[in-house]
């Protein structure tokens, strides 16, 4: 009993320090909000319009940093399907087998039904032994979070929460306003930090002069902090939003950056990715409406992707011949059974052109045509 009561003790102290980093933030946030709209915009600026339309602005952008925060923190990390999970009676033979080659076996032939393509470096299926399931494409085990997360980018402690395929979206949108939050301060900010910055350049009685100006000393501390801290903010939270920008355009993961996907044929770095278009929406989906608002839009079901490679794994069922293997992909990942989310959120990527490729074609069996025309007519 002792050994398992200080095992709980010491998961539940560890659950509370994995929250301090997200206190740390709300503290920053909530500050922010009692220095920019009671000390900046209600005390300090006195033209009313100018107020005014500070005050709405910073509201809005506000409100969706905080929701975005919110539903990037609260929304739980999706785990495989039960699919993915070995069975009672695959888990007993597994385990009566000592050797690694006749384990990969039993593996693959789990495996045959399902629509995995990725392999271990060494060309193995993918197990979880603490889970127990094979791992679907892009999913990894989070040893924080002791689970298997679908569409892994990483485990993020300023959210406390592993980001992947159901919130990946939703951090996306959270760097995003909170970029725009620090931006939005700093640029309100400057013309009152210029000011307090020239009187401290100057002589030690014109910066009295100017302080005793300003309504309260309390004041004058929060403008010069606070474009501080929006600034440098700003330059962590830029560098960090334009190297998830790339990863959505190139459709990978923070993990497949660092380690790309390995598939039956070998390493490839860009086996998900469909072209840039497709690769973000993919995460955001195909409604426009819905893009920056943090609800649930992208497409898939989250086990299973589209791929764009040539040589697909023999082994997994194959599609009707002439089909290209991105549609294989789609239709495969179709056929699977169950989808957690509703319908309309659950359909993969297909490989239908889209308007500007039908055009193009278009194009050219009207230029065709009109060849063949003046040729028949040269012939005559």
């Amino acid at each position: 009993m002792a050994p398992s009561g200080s095992r709980s003790i010491k998961k539940g102290c560890q659950r509370v320090l994995y929250w301090i980093p997200v206190l740390f933030i709300a503290l920053i946030v909530a500050w922010s909000y009692y220095a920019y709209v009671l000390q900046l915009c209600i005390e300090s600026i006195e033209d009313t319009g100018e107020k005014v339309i500070y005050l709405l602005v910073y509201h809005v952008i506000f409100i969706m940093f905080v929701w975005a925060y919110w539903q990037t923190i609260f929304t739980r990390p999706m785990n495989p399907l039960k699919e993915f999970h070995l069975s009672y009676s695959d888990k007993e033979l597994l385990e009566r087998e000592d050797r690694g080659e006749s384990q990969q076996e039993i593996l693959r032939r789990i495996a045959k039904d399902l629509p995995i393509y990725t392999r271990t470096n060494s060309g193995a299926i993918r197990f979880c032994d603490r889970c127990q399931l094979l791992k679907p494409d892009r999913c990894h085990h989070c040893s924080v979070c002791d689970k298997c997360i679908l569409k892994m980018d990483h485990h993020c402690p300023w959210v406390n929460n592993c980001v992947g395929f159901s919130n990946y979206k939703f951090f996306m949108l959270f760097l995003a306003y909170s970029l725009l939050y620090c931006l939005f301060i700093t640029a309100t900010d400057l013309q009152y930090f210029i000011k307090f910055w020239t009187a401290g350049g100057r002589a030690h009685f014109r910066l009295r002069e100017y302080l005793n100006s300003l309504p309260d000393t309390q004041a004058k501390f929060h403008i010069l902090f606070l474009f501080f801290s929006a600034s440098m903010f700003s330059v962590s939270l830029a560098s960090l939003f334009i190297y998830h920008c790339w990863l959505v355009c190139k459709n990978r993961s923070t993990l497949e950056a660092v380690r790309s996907p390995v598939f039956r044929h070998g390493i490839d770095k860009n086996g998900f990715s469909l072209g840039c278009s497709k690769n973000f929406r993919q995460v955001f989906g195909d409604e426009l409406k819905y893009w920056p608002i943090p609800v649930f839009s992208g497409l898939g079901d989250g086990c299973s992707f589209p791929t764009c490679l040539v040589n697909l794994d023999p082994e997994q069922p194959s599609s009707p011949r002439g089909s290209n293997p991105a549609s294989k992909g789609a239709a495969e990942g179709r056929q699977f059974p169950s989808k957690p989310l509703r319908e309309s959120q659950s359909r993969l990527l297909t490989s239908t052109p889209s308007w500007t490729e039908s055009d193009s074609a278009t194009d050219k069996d009207r230029k065709g045509a009109s060849n063949l025309g003046m040729t028949i007519e040269n012939e005559a």
